[in-house]
């Protein structure tokens, strides 16, 4: 049989079919297969994690096949109970394939120490950003007498007298004391000055 003659028979026709439908039900099965391993179309929806222990949030998130990586601890937040999860990454209500890890940090289990700053001959507008930049709390704020108005001249917790260097809780409240501006100077006149004034007697009296 000519060439000419294959091309145009029923044979060729056949044959082409047959390889057509090997080649679509091959590319089925690949794209099936893609499909099923990367789970397209199939997402997971990440739990809201917060205020949760780290025991807690790894029996809940196993129950959605995901898992999770502690990244830190952070200081201590007193709205979260210690050692609980204050954040996650991706968010809770985020969508996610099977699998993923979940990013957490912890809240630490109290306060860190902090050092008092040399705030004395501070003014206060200076002595409060410091104080709130290392995470203390301005307190009650008294005056007494002092030329510098404004002028810090103590440092105070719960009554006891602070010092720079000193280490305190994070989050405590310092009380300032500060120059009111006023000072008062009493005169004193000394009892054995004697008056600059003379009077000379006439001669004869």
């Amino acid at each position: 049989m000519s060439l000419r003659k294959y091309l145009i028979s029923r044979v060729f026709f056949t044959q082409i079919l047959a390889a057509m439908a090997i080649f679509s039900a091959i590319a089925f099965l690949f794209f099936h297969w893609i499909t099923y391993t990367t789970h397209h179309g199939q997402e997971i929806t990440v739990p809201d994690l917060a205020k949760l222990s780290v025991e807690q949030a790894e029996e809940k998130l196993s129950a959605v096949d995901l898992d999770y990586i502690i990244l830190d601890t952070v200081d201590f937040k007193p709205d979260f109970p210690k050692l609980t999860i204050v954040e996650q990454e991706p968010k809770a209500g985020a969508k996610v394939k099977e699998g993923r890890k979940i990013y957490i940090k912890i809240n630490a289990s109290k306060y860190t120490m902090v050092t008092v700053p040399d705030l004395i001959e501070k003014t206060f507008r200076q002595a409060v950003p410091t104080l709130k930049a290392i995470g203390l709390l301005e307190g009650t704020i008294t005056y007494k007498p002092y030329l510098g108005k404004d002028m810090v001249l103590e440092l105070l917790q719960n009554g006891k007298k602070l010092k720079a260097g000193d280490k305190v809780l994070k989050s405590s409240k310092i009380d300032l004391v500060l120059g009111d501006g006023k000072i008062t100077y009493e005169e004193t006149v000394d009892s054995t000055a004697v008056d600059s004034t003379e009077i000379i007697p006439l001669d004869g009296q």
